[in-house]
């Protein structure tokens, strides 16, 4: 909602219809001087230019509208909105994302095109932490190694912050579910959340770390954390392209994409959770959702009001305008003042 701090500044406005009125009945009206341009006895010079007339209505509007703008930035304007404050923990959501090179294939549909896997994840992630305010998220990157990037925490700018800036290989080239999802116990066991979750989003089969998936599972659900696992990705030959953080060398070419989901299922079952199956950004996102809801807990808030002061926005707009007003006048019409 737009509110004013200094509406007495409003009165100003009234310059405009009061310096036409004047105009109108001729008490006050520009200084200038007629020149006539004619033959002896002829018809003296007329501009009778549909564009110029225009023109000049055009640049009368935008000199309006600018000092408009002007009193509009002296009442002080401010857009204010009300946020919601959660003084309870809800939900400790903890995604174990994976970073090896097939999540570079390129086979994740949306509606205008496609995307790379971990390119989806990501979207659908941030679309997630968008709008579910409520929960505290956390990311662990998982490969041939894994890494906490963030426990779960209610700064989401933050948390946003580091899945972008995830990169494709820097964890190695293999799958290390076990030792990821491991990693993400580890952050979540000591937790005080009513609710703790791991969300697994992989592409392939465990191939690398001395962890079973089935031994993570199982401590998973010995702490009361519900796994559910994401098997992102198409089957077939995908189109497949990334820079090799290490050397920097472009990796590009077709890949086999090929994974047995029943791993991932019963790890999801032995945890609590469920399996989902992801080849477009749509079932992505309402696997998400699913999981949001299932996991919600109840939390108490209240509302805060947040100013955000639009002063300048409406100056800048002033000056732009009047600039407009300006260059009409002396370019297109010619006018000196």
């Amino acid at each position: 909602m737009l509110i004013f701090e200094n509406p007495l500044a409003f009165l100003f406005a009234l310059a405009v219809p009061v310096l036409y009125i004047l105009r109108k009945f001729k008490l006050f009206t520009r200084i200038s001087f007629p020149l006539t341009i004619s033959d002896w006895n002829g018809r003296t010079f007329e501009w009778k230019s549909p564009a110029i007339s225009v023109a000049s209505v055009f640049s009368e509007l935008l000199a309006v509208a600018a000092y408009l703008s002007l009193v509009t930035a002296l009442a002080s304007p401010v857009l204010r909105h009300q946020e919601k404050i959660y003084t309870s923990r809800g939900t400790d959501i903890l995604f174990v994302l994976d970073t090896s090179p097939s999540m570079a294939a390129r086979d994740i549909s949306l509606v205008n095109g496609t995307l790379t896997r971990i390119e989806a994840a990501k979207q659908g992630i941030r679309t997630l932490v968008n709008t579910e305010r409520g929960a505290n998220y956390g990311l662990v990157a998982m490969a041939s190694e894994a890494a906490a990037l963030i426990p779960p925490t209610s700064n989401h700018a933050i948390f946003l912050e580091r899945m972008e800036g995830v990169e494709i290989g820097a964890l190695g080239e293999g799958s290390a579910i076990g030792t990821g999802l491991c990693t993400a116990i580890y952050h979540l066991a000591t937790s005080k959340a009513p609710r703790k979750c791991i969300v697994l989003i992989t592409d392939g089969e465990n191939n690398a770390g001395s962890v079973h998936p089935e031994t993570a599972a199982a401590l998973a659900a010995e702490n009361n954390i519900t796994l559910y696992t994401f098997g992102i990705g198409t089957r077939g030959s995908v189109p497949i392209e990334y820079i090799d953080p290490q050397t920097g060398k472009i990796h590009s070419g077709f890949y086999e994409s090929e994974f047995d989901t029943v791993p991932l299922e019963s790890i999801a079952l032995t945890a609590g959770g469920k399996y989902f199956g992801i080849e477009t950004t749509a079932a992505l996102s309402d696997s998400l959702s699913e999981i949001s809801r299932k996991e919600n807990t109840v939390q108490t808030f209240h509302y805060k009001s947040v100013d955000q002061e639009c002063f300048l926005t409406f100056l800048t707009l002033a000056l732009i305008l009047f600039t407009g007003a300006w260059i009409v006048r002396r370019l297109l019409l010619k006018e000196i003042f």
